[in-house]
C-alpha cells in the first residue's frame, strides 16, 4: 500500500496557510504562508505543490459562523475548494476552522513569539490546526 499526504489550507484573501500531514496521517506540520496572487496563479500554485508533495487529499478550512451558520466567507470557500478540485484533479474537503486562528495565535504567546512576528507563522500554524482536527476524526 502506498502512503500519501493530505494538504490543508486555511484559505484568505491576502494569504493561504499550508499545512501536510506524514506519510500515515498521524501529524500536522505547517509547511508555509503563501501570498495570494490572483484565484487562477493560486489554483495553479497549489495544485502543483500538492503533485509535488504527493497528495491525494486537500483540506480546506470552512469559515463558519460561531453560531455554526454559514455565511459570505463560506460560500467563497466552496467555491475557491470547488475550483482547486476541478484543475488539481485532487479530492477537496472540508473541515470547521472556528477558533483555529485564537488557538494558533495562543500556542505563539505560550512561545513568547513576538506579537510583530506572529503574523509572519499565524497562517500555516492555523492550517496545522485545522488538519490536526480532521486527522482526529
Amino acid at each position: 500500500m502506498q502512503y500519501r499526504r493530505i494538504m490543508c489550507l486555511d484559505y484568505g484573501d491576502a494569504r493561504i496557510g499550508i499545512a501536510f500531514s506524514d506519510l500515515l496521517r498521524l501529524t500536522a506540520t505547517p509547511y508555509e504562508v503563501y501570498k495570494t496572487k490572483g484565484i487562477d496563479q493560486d489554483i495553479e500554485y497549489l495544485s502543483s505543490l500538492a503533485k509535488k508533495n504527493d497528495v491525494d487529499l486537500i483540506v480546506v478550512g470552512m469559515p463558519y459562523s460561531l453560531d455554526g451558520s454559514e455565511n459570505e466567507r463560506t460560500e467563497i470557500t466552496k467555491s475557491f475548494g470547488k475550483k482547486l478540485q476541478e484543475v488539481s484533479k485532487i479530492c477537496v474537503e472540508y473541515e470547521d476552522e472556528r477558533l483555529s486562528s485564537y488557538e494558533a495565535e495562543e500556542m505563539l504567546r505560550k512561545k513568547k513569539i513576538a506579537p510583530l512576528k506572529r503574523k509572519k507563522y499565524i497562517d500555516m500554524l492555523s492550517a496545522a490546526v485545522i488538519l490536526e482536527a480532521y486527522l482526529k476524526k
